[in-house]
């Protein structure tokens, strides 16, 4: 009885442990229970709250000596839990919704990315074209979330918030078509 037990105890252990990364959906909205990590106020002394989030991406190809024959490929907008945090008690649902807004903005370029790899004229140095399509989004990304924050004063200026949430789901909303 007792190694039952412990067998059910260990399997609901594994069982709750926290996912690694939430994928961006549609009508999923991150909450402040999502953001897992504990912030350091000493080191983090000028932002409220940090969304951790990325694009993932992988292939496969099928090819011959001389051309590109078929490939698959998975473009996924992903928010880190354990490495995004908030200062307890700065928790406000203006700062949630810029920091959900980040999240978006990935989903976003995560969009852009599908959509150049549909648009792209592969060859059978896919891996290097592929990689290269990665970095510009990459780039281009982290410069957005850059000028976003910048724009919004880290969702200080209400009105460029607001601004930013109606252009960002406008852009959205456009590229419907290589959502997931």
């Amino acid at each position: 009885m007792y190694k039952y037990l412990v067998v059910l105890l260990f399997f609901c252990t594994v069982q709750a442990q926290e996912k690694p990364s939430i994928s961006w959906g549609e009508h999923y909205k991150l909450v402040w229970a999502d953001f897992k990590k504990v912030s350091n106020p000493t080191l983090d002394k000028n932002a409220a709250a940090v969304t951790s989030s990325g694009i993932t991406f992988s292939f496969s190809s099928k090819k011959t000596a001389i051309k590109l024959v078929d490939f698959n490929y998975k473009v996924v907008a992903d928010f880190y839990p354990n490495e995004s945090w908030y200062l307890k008690g700065k928790e406000t649902d203006i700062i949630l919704a810029h920091e959900r807004l980040h999240f978006d903005i990935t989903e976003l370029f995560a969009r852009q990315f599908r959509q150049r790899i549909e648009m792209f004229e592969f060859t059978k140095n896919i891996n290097q074209e592929m990689k290269c399509i990665h970095r510009k989004i990459i780039k281009e990304l982290n410069a957005y979330q850059e000028r976003y924050d910048l724009e919004t004063n880290h969702s200080l200026n209400l009105e460029i918030q607001l601004q930013w949430q109606n252009k960002v789901a406008s852009k959205l909303k456009a590229l419907n078509a290589y959502k997931y």
